[in-house]
């Protein structure tokens, strides 16, 4: 009895499938590492496709057929378990360069952030050593000058020089403390973060809260330098978008990790399309990304925002 024509036109149809599978396996072998995989594949698929073939001219119906048959089926069980076998090392191999790569993308990351501390920190000290004696050598000539036999016009112009001297050395001081603060390298995390959030109340009146667990704890200077970092971009962008009142601020250090919790009460946004954007988002992630710690941000529309990083630290120095 033959086979049925509808059968052997959907044996043809998977022989073509099984054709094209074998193309791309023949690709495949050249493209990776463990190409054996897709040698045993190739032989597997050419095995499948010949005991089809002995299944459409009627072999397997004969006694030889039938052991043709079983060597075929044992024979293409063996290629899939090997394959499959070698599988798991590819797969471990994919995983094992998505570590390295991950690796070296952090290390990227942090030296493109200590380059451009360097560059804050030398800028920094060029605006405070350089720039800052020269306003105030010119702030103490106009000092010495005498007022007596000057007219009213011109006592009103000294004292407006005077004035702008004055904002012009309050300004080199806040740019070069922003660039690089010294309280930071001097005292660490915790005092540096409570100047630049009594500033910040004070010259936009907001109300901050900041509350810490830490004490005399200092932290690698990247560590520092990046949570700082982070936290003063969180309070500008809040100061400037999100129309709050109040900025909810807390840092807690306990068993080797450092984890910074922020809220504000302003107008929220929605988080992706900040990222997406811009507001300096996914700068802040990339950042605690280089340290191998995690970003997060909750926020909606009319509910504020939260955002939580955590960071594991192994060396701490008291």
């Amino acid at each position: 009895m033959g086979t049925p024509l509808a059968l052997k036109i959907v044996v043809v149809i998977a022989l073509f499938f099984q054709l094209i599978a074998i193309i791309y396996a023949i690709r495949l072998v050249r493209r990776t590492k463990y190409n054996s995989i897709w040698i045993l594949c190739i032989i597997g698929f050419v095995l499948i496709a010949v005991e089809r073939y002995f299944e459409v001219i009627g072999i397997e119906n004969t006694q030889v057929g039938l052991y043709i048959s079983i060597a075929l089926g044992v024979s293409v069980s063996i290629c899939v378990s090997v394959a499959v076998m070698f599988g798991h090392r590819l797969v471990s191999y994919i995983e094992r360069v998505e570590r390295q790569r991950a690796t070296f993308n952090r290390r990227i990351m942090t030296a493109v952030l200590r380059a451009e501390e360097r560059s804050r920190l030398n800028f920094s000290k060029e605006l405070h050593d350089g720039m800052g004696p020269l306003l105030s050598s010119a702030k103490m000539s106009l000092s010495a000058l005498s007022q007596e036999g000057l007219t009213a016009q011109q006592r009103e112009i000294l004292s407006n020089t005077t004035y702008v001297l004055d904002e012009a050395l309050r300004s080199v001081r806040e740019i070069s403390n922003n660039l690089s603060p010294q309280v930071l390298l001097d005292f660490g995390l915790r005092q540096a973060v409570q100047n630049f959030t009594t500033r910040c109340s004070s010259l936009h009146g907001v109300t901050i809260k900041f509350n810490t667990t830490l004490r005399a704890e200092r932290f690698d200077n990247d560590v520092e330098v990046i949570i700082y970092r982070v936290i003063c971009e969180l309070i500008n962008n809040s100061l400037k978008h999100s129309g709050c009142t109040t900025i909810k601020l807390k840092l807690d250090y306990d068993n080797n990790l450092l984890t910074l919790s922020y809220a504000d009460n302003g107008r929220g946004f929605e988080p992706q399309a900040m990222m997406d954007c811009g507001m300096g988002l996914s700068n802040m992630s990339s950042r605690i990304g280089s340290l191998g710690g995690v970003f997060t941000i909750d926020s909606a529309k009319g509910k504020g925002m939260k955002a939580q990083a955590s960071v594991q630290v192994n060396s701490v120095t008291v």
